[in-house]
């Protein structure tokens, strides 16, 4: 083994490090913008969930991704568990070894599905949860991704997106707003005059925590998809990009909602730095330092902005995941085709329209983000929808405002806290809008 290709394995390897560490991130993130009741329940989705998707895209998901250069679909190495490994079919870089590539994607698979869990977070069952993150991460996701980063149509087209903003973020996006959906909101999350009620996170020095993870992780999500570090100074700019973008969004959002809404709320700073992120992760490889700050800046007042909308459509997501996911992974993708400039770093083929190359750049990213939200959206719609017809989706009233962590793990975050308060069901008595609680012994059992 030669001493680049040592280097270069060295980098991809650390930075799929980074990637999976965001699991705990978002497992933070989501726990502490939950309420205390659902604390186990939304820690515990974030273990499974990457455990389903490493199940899913080790038997069909990497060589539907990465398995031939065929337009739509991969076809060769679907089963590579147990199968002979050809590394000459695979499009990626050949200084790394197999399955140093497949752990670096296959993390990446693994976010997609993440942010999932924080949009139907507080009533999902959590079967019917692992059941979609699995068909997602084994069919869905690596579809689009051999779409953009397997040699598909997209990429014979010439759409950009380097790091994920749409391969990763748009997906997870358009799956958990096809999931808030069909779940509905929170009981009691809107009045019957559509108001809303804040439903507080109970923990948000874990949610800050969690952001800090997330933002350390995105050093190897968006460096590390070089995956290579033969030009170091590549490698050091997408690192500049992705941090300014981030400190763009957070001032930007925390400006918003202090004269917007009044105080500089941290929700919305944790989702303006999120915001940042996720939009700049298409084009960390193609725009300069002075662009990722006004694109970071720019994400910071769209996600303030989208919390306020979905919230007024009764689209109910706990987290802001399709805010920061969706919106975001949108908008990224399309400043590569605003914002991009040719050769600013070796990796940066084309300028968009901004910085002179007219409106055809821009033009392929708005047909790729087309295509994707045209399979995502619907095929994640009916995969839900077939799971409620089946095992049902939704967890009971009763249990829901009980609480998922002792309906649906028989056991809580905080148990000292069970003997000091009391617990409470609901019954329906004549119809959605008359509810009726009662009160019950906190030794009740669920």
């Amino acid at each position: 083994m030669n001493v680049e290709m040592a280097i270069d394995t060295l980098w991809v390897l650390l930075s799929a490090m980074l990637v999976f560490f965001m699991n705990l991130g978002f497992a933070s993130v989501e726990a502490g913008f939950a309420r205390s009741k659902n604390a186990v329940n939304i820690l515990s989705k974030n273990f499974v969930v990457f455990a389903v998707s490493s199940l899913g895209f080790l038997l069909l998901g990497w060589g539907l991704m990465f398995g031939g250069n065929h337009p739509f679909v991969g076809t060769q190495g679907l089963f590579i568990l147990g199968g002979n490994i050809d590394e000459s079919i695979y499009t990626l870089t050949a200084n790394v070894p197999f399955w140093a590539k497949f752990i670096f994607q296959l993390v990446f698979c693994g976010t997609a599905a993440t942010i999932v869990s924080g949009a139907v977070a507080e009533r999902i069952k959590y079967l019917s949860f692992i059941i979609f993150s699995f068909v997602l991460t084994l069919l869905i996701y690596p579809i689009v991704g051999h779409w953009i980063w397997g040699g598909g149509f997209l990429a014979s087209l010439g759409f950009q997106d380097f790091a994920g903003s749409t391969v990763v973020h748009s997906v997870g996006g358009w799956a958990a707003l096809a999931g808030v959906m069909v779940l509905g909101p929170r009981f009691g999350k809107y009045d019957h005059n559509g108001k809303t009620k804040p439903m507080p996170g109970h923990n948000m020095p874990m949610a800050t925590i969690g952001l800090f993870v997330l933002w350390l992780g995105w050093f190897g999500f968006n460096p590390g998809s070089t995956m290579s570090m033969s030009n170091p100074a590549d490698v050091s700019h997408i690192f500049m990009t992705t941090n300014t973008a981030a400190i763009g969004g957070i001032l930007s959002s925390t400006i918003l909602s202090w004269t917007y809404l009044g105080k500089p709320e941290l929700g919305m700073t944790i989702n303006g730095c999120l915001a940042g992120l996720v939009a700049i992760t298409a084009g960390c490889a193609y725009v300069d330092i002075l662009s990722s700050l006004v694109i970071g800046a720019i994400a910071g007042i769209l996600v303030v902005f989208a919390v306020l909308m979905f919230d007024r459509l009764q689209l109910d997501d706990p987290v802001g995941a399709t805010s920061v996911h969706l919106v975001n992974g949108v908008f990224g993708t399309l400043c590569v085709g605003l914002f991009a400039r040719a050769g600013v770093t070796s990796l940066s083929p084309a300028s968009g329209l901004l910085f002179g190359g007219g409106f055809s750049l821009l033009g392929r990213e708005l047909f790729g983000i087309l295509a994707v939200a045209a399979f995502v959206f619907p095929s994640s719609l009916l995969v839900w929808y077939l799971i409620k017809r089946t095992i049902g989706i939704r967890v009971s009233l009763e249990e829901e405002i009980a609480g998922l962590d002792l309906g649906e793990h028989g056991n809580s975050a905080y148990p000292e806290f069970l003997s000091r308060k009391p617990a409470y069901s609901a019954i329906v008595s004549d119809g959605a809008e008359s509810i009726r609680i009662r009160e019950v012994s906190a030794n009740e059992t669920y």
